[in-house]
C-alpha cells in the first residue's frame, strides 16, 4: 500500500474548495456524472480507433444510495484509471499555482474564468462528503486501484479486487449534507442537470406493465417486470440534424422540456453551426402575452448536454429571452462553477448568429406562408417589436416582415402601409401621418371619425409600441405617429383648408369662460376649434407627445424624468360650429347653461371611457331628469 500527500502547495485547499469552489453544493452530482460521462465517451472513442482492445458494449452510469451506510455511489463503465493515472489526475491538482487560485477565489469567485484549465470537478465531492473513495479498474491490463481521502491533504492508494472495467466514486455524506441521501432529492438533481446526458443514467428500477398473453381473461391482471429506471434521454432532438426530424418530433421534444406547458409552440428554429464556434439548439416561439416580465428565463443552456443554467442573458439577445428551448455550446466561456458567463468575443458572435438565424426564419415564414404568419402575428409581435427596438441588425431584416395591423384586421408591411396611405394622410407640411389606436373599443368614436375621412387606422397595442414609434420616426423621413384620440381628426392631419368659425372671437371667449367655470379644477385644457358642424360638440383628447413620453417612462426608459408619475393630461376640444354651442351661448339662466355643459362634457367623457364612480351616477340621474 502506498501513502503520500496530494501535490498542492497550500494545506487548507479542501476547506477552500468547500467554501469557494461552488456557490451551490448540489452541483457536485452534476460534476461527478460529467466526469463519468467523459470517461465513458473517451472509451467509446478509443475503441472506435482501435486503441482500446475491449468491447465497448452498452455502458451506463448508475447512481446508488446507501442510506444506512450514509453513502452515495456513482458508478460508470468507462475507461477507468490505473494507479499511476490516479496519482496524476487526482493527487496532482492541476493548479497553475495555489496562491493564484486562492487570489482568484477569495475575491472574485464569480468572475474567474478557469473552467477547462483545472481538474476541479471531482473535488466538488468534498463539499458534501467528509470522506471520498475511488475504486477504479482501467481498460488496460493493470490492477485496479482504491484511493481514499478524508478531506485533508492525506490520502491512501492501494490495490483493489475490482474486476469490472470502470470507476466507482463513493461519497461518505457529511452530517450537514444528509439531504443527498434522499431518493427524491437525488432524482430531482438528476432530472435538473442530467436529463439529456449522452450516456444512459440508471437510478433504481421501475415496474413496467407487459402486454397480456394470448388467451388471458379480461379480469386477469397484466404481467409486470422490474426494469432499470433510466432517467435521461441520451439523444435529445437538438443533437440530431434537422433533416432527421419531423414537426411532431419538435413538438414532442417541446413537451419533454416543458411537461406542464399545454399549449403547442407556434414554430421552432433549429440552430446548428460548427464554425467559427460550436453551437446547437432548438428555440421555440410560444404564444406570448403582452406582459414581458413573466416570459423570461425559459431557454436552457447546456454544455455538451450538461445543464448549466436557464439564465442565458448575454448569450441570447435580450429580446429573444422570451422564447423557450435549448442552446448547447462547448465554446461558451463560464467560470469554474459554470454559473456565470465570462466576457468573451465568442459570446458576441454567438449572440449575433442567433439573432441572424431567428430573423432568417421569420423572413422565410413570412415569404412562404404569409397568411399563417399573419394569423400568428399577435402571438409573436412583442418579440419582433422588441428586437426591432433593441437590435439594429434585426431592425434592418425585420423591416421586410414586421406587420402593421389595422383596426379592420388587415396586415401590411411598412412599405405597403406607406404606399396605401400616402395620398390621403400626408399633411400640408408633406409629412405622412400614421394614425393608430391602442384599444378598439375605448377609442371607437375616434376611429370612426378617422375612417369617416377615408383614413386608415392601425391597431398598435403592445407595451413597447411607444418606444418603437419613436425609433421609426427618427429612422425614417417625414413620418409621424398619432393616436386617434390625441386631437380632433382635422388637427391630426392638417390640410390647407381650415373651417371658419360661426362664432365671433368674443362669443368664443364667453363660451370658454363658461365651460372653464363649470369644469373648475378637473384638469382639462379647453381648446375652441372651428370644425365640421357634424363633428361632436365636445371631444376629449390626449396630447400625443405627453402621453407617449409617460407610457415610455412606465415601460422603461425613453421618457422625460418623472414623466411616468405625472397625472393623465386631457384636452377638451370644443367644436364652435356645432349647433349645441349656439344653444349654450343663448341660454339665459346660469343653472341651465351649467347643466347643458355638464351633460355635454359627461357624454364626451363617456365616449372616452373616463366617466366612472360618483360622476357616472350623477350623469345617469341627470339624464333621467332631462327626459322626464
Amino acid at each position: 500500500m502506498a501513502t503520500g500527500k496530494i501535490n498542492v502547495s497550500v494545506e487548507n485547499i479542501f476547506p477552500l474548495i468547500k467554501k469557494f469552489l461552488y456557490s451551490d453544493h448540489e452541483i457536485f452530482l452534476r460534476e461527478l456524472i460529467s466526469n463519468a460521462t467523459d470517461a465513458t465517451l473517451k472509451l467509446k472513442h478509443l475503441t472506435s480507433i482501435g486503441e482500446a482492445k475491449v468491447e465497448y458494449g452498452n455502458p451506463q452510469i448508475e447512481i446508488k444510495i446507501d442510506k444506512e451506510g450514509k453513502k452515495l455511489h456513482i458508478v460508470d463503465q468507462g475507461l477507468g484509471m490505473t494507479a499511476d493515472e490516479v496519482k496524476k489526475y487526482i493527487n496532482e491538482v492541476a493548479f497553475s499555482g495555489a496562491e493564484e487560485f486562492l487570489d482568484k477565489y477569495k475575491d472574485s469567485a464569480k468572475d474567474s474564468g478557469i473552467i477547462g484549465h483545472f481538474g476541479l470537478g471531482f473535488y466538488s465531492a468534498f463539499m458534501v462528503a467528509d470522506k471520498v473513495e475511488i475504486i477504479t479498474k482501467s481498460f488496460k491490463d493493470e490492477p485496479a486501484a482504491h484511493w481514499t481521502c478524508d478531506g485533508s491533504p492525506e490520502f491512501t492508494l492501494e490495490e483493489s479486487d475490482k474486476t469490472e472495467r470502470g470507476t466507482e466514486i463513493v461519497l461518505h455524506i457529511a452530517e450537514d449534507s444528509t439531504e443527498f441521501l434522499e431518493d427524491a432529492r437525488i432524482r430531482e438533481l438528476l432530472v435538473k442537470y442530467n436529463k439529456f446526458m449522452p450516456v444512459p443514467i440508471k437510478f433504481g428500477t421501475k415496474t413496467e406493465t407487459l402486454p397480456k398473453p394470448e388467451g388471458a381473461k379480461e379480469e386477469d391482471p397484466a404481467p409486470t417486470q422490474e426494469v432499470d429506471d433510466i432517467i435521461n434521454n441520451p439523444n435529445p432532438a437538438w443533437t440530431k440534424q434537422p433533416s432527421e426530424l419531423e414537426d411532431e418530433d419538435y413538438k414532442s421534444f417541446y413537451r419533454e422540456l416543458y411537461p406542464m406547458q399545454f399549449e403547442e409552440p407556434l414554430f421552432n428554429i433549429h440552430l446548428n453551426v460548427d464554425y467559427p464556434f460550436n453551437l446547437t439548439g432548438i428555440l421555440y416561439f410560444p404564444k406570448l402575452s403582452n406582459d414581458m416580465t413573466l416570459q423570461k428565463d425559459r431557454i436552457q443552456l447546456y454544455q455538451n448536454q450538461v445543464f448549466v443554467t436557464d439564465n442565458v442573458e448575454g448569450i441570447v439577445p435580450e429580446f429573444l429571452t422570451m422564447l423557450k428551448g435549448v442552446i448547447d455550446s462547448p465554446d461558451i466561456p463560464l467560470n469554474v462553477s459554470r454559473s456565470y458567463l465570462q466576457a468573451d468575443g465568442a459570446v458576441k458572435k454567438i449572440s449575433s448568429y442567433i439573432t441572424r438565424k431567428v430573423a432568417d426564419k421569420l423572413s422565410s415564414l413570412f415569404k412562404n406562408n404569409r397568411e399563417d404568419f399573419e394569423a400568428k402575428w399577435n402571438d409573436i409581435k412583442v418579440v419582433i417589436e422588441y428586437g426591432m427596438l433593441s437590435e439594429d441588425k434585426f431592425f434592418e431584416k425585420a423591416e421586410k416582415f414586421a406587420l402593421y395591423p389595422t383596426v379592420d384586421g388587415d396586415f401590411m408591411t411598412f412599405e405597403e402601409l406607406e404606399a396605401k396611405i400616402k395620398e390621403k394622410q400626408t399633411d400640408k407640411d408633406e409629412k405622412l401621418v400614421i394614425l393608430y389606436a391602442s384599444d378598439k373599443e375605448a377609442q371607437h368614436s375616434y376611429i370612426e371619425a378617422a375612417k369617416g375621412k377615408g383614413y386608415e387606422v392601425l391597431l398598435l397595442d403592445s407595451p413597447i409600441v411607444p418606444h418603437l414609434m419613436q425609433k421609426l420616426e427618427t429612422s425614417k423621413e417625414n413620418i409621424s405617429f398619432a393616436r386617434v384620440d390625441a386631437d380632433h381628426i382635422d388637427n391630426l392631419i392638417k390640410k390647407e383648408d381650415t373651417a371658419i368659425s360661426k362664432l365671433s372671437d368674443e362669443e368664443k371667449e364667453q363660451l370658454k369662460t363658461s365651460i372653464e367655470g363649470t369644469l373648475k379644477d378637473q384638469g382639462y385644457t379647453v381648446q375652441m376649434e372651428a370644425m365640421d358642424s357634424e363633428a361632436a360638440p365636445f371631444i376629449i383628447t390626449e396630447p400625443e407627445f405627453m402621453r407617449r413620453m409617460k407610457e415610455m417612462q412606465q415601460t422603461g426608459g425613453g421618457g422625460m424624468f418623472g414623466m411616468g408619475n405625472m397625472p393623465e393630461m386631457y384636452n377638451l376640444v370644443v367644436n364652435t360650429n356645432h349647433p349645441l354651442l349656439s344653444t349654450i351661448l343663448e341660454t339665459k339662466t346660469d343653472k341651465k347653461k351649467e347643466r347643458l355643459i355638464k351633460q355635454s362634457l359627461d357624454l364626451a367623457r363617456l365616449s372616452k371611457g373616463l366617466l366612472k364612480g360618483e360622476a357616472l351616477t350623477e350623469f345617469i340621474k341627470r339624464s333621467y331628469d332631462l327626459v322626464k
